[in-house]
C-alpha cells in the first residue's frame, strides 16, 4: 500500500512467460544455487550465504548488460526524496468511493464485498464499465473487476468478466 500510494506501480509479464523477464530470473536462478541448494543448517548462516551473495553480485562481479561494470559502480540513489506525509488518495468524482473496514472489506448495497486485508482502512474506488459491472482501483493501481449481482471481485482482470 505504501508504495501504491506514493504513485510506484507494478510491471507485469504475461504468465508462464519468464523469457520476458529473463535477466531478473536468471540472477535468481544464480542466487537460489548459491544460497538455497542445499539450504544452511540455520538461519545465521543463511542470512551470512545471502550476505556473501549480496556483495558479490553487486560489488566483485562485472555485469555484461552493465557494459562490464560492478552495479556498485553505477548504481546512484534517486534524488527524490520519500514524502514525510502520505496524502490521501483521490479519485474523480463519478468513481463510488469505499473505505475498506478492518476485516477487509465494504459494503456494497447492504451487502459485503470482500477486498483483501492489506486495503484496510484504505479508500478503493469504484468505475462503472458497464451496468454492474464495476473496476476497482487503489489508486492508480486496479485490484480487480467486480459483478454487484454476484458480488465476485476478480483480483486477474485477464480473467474478469466481459463488458
Amino acid at each position: 500500500m505504501w508504495l501504491v500510494s506514493l504513485g510506484i506501480t507494478r510491471q507485469l509479464i504475461e504468465p508462464a512467460r519468464p523469457a520476458q523477464n529473463g535477466k531478473h530470473e536468471r540472477m535468481h536462478r544464480t542466487l537460489k544455487a548459491r544460497t538455497t541448494r542445499p539450504p544452511a543448517a540455520n538461519l545465521r548462516r543463511q542470512q551470512e550465504l545471502f550476505t556473501s551473495f549480496q556483495r558479490e553480485f553487486n560489488e566483485e562481479r562485472p555485469h555484461e548488460g552493465l557494459g562490464m561494470k560492478r552495479p556498485a559502480e553505477v548504481y546512484r540513489p534517486s534524488p527524490r526524496p520519500y514524502p514525510e506525509t502520505i496524502l490521501p488518495i483521490e479519485y474523480p468524482g463519478h468513481y463510488e468511493v469505499r473505505r475498506v473496514s478492518r476485516n477487509g472489506g465494504v459494503r456494497w448495497k447492504h451487502q459485503w464485498l470482500n477486498v483483501g486485508h492489506a486495503l484496510i482502512e484504505q479508500d478503493v474506488g469504484f468505475h462503472e464499465v458497464a451496468d454492474g459491472i464495476w473496476d476497482v482501483f487503489c489508486g492508480v493501481l486496479q485490484i480487480g473487476r467486480f459483478d454487484e449481482r454476484t458480488l465476485r471481485l476478480v483480483r486477474d482482470t485477464r480473467d474478469a468478466l466481459p463488458l
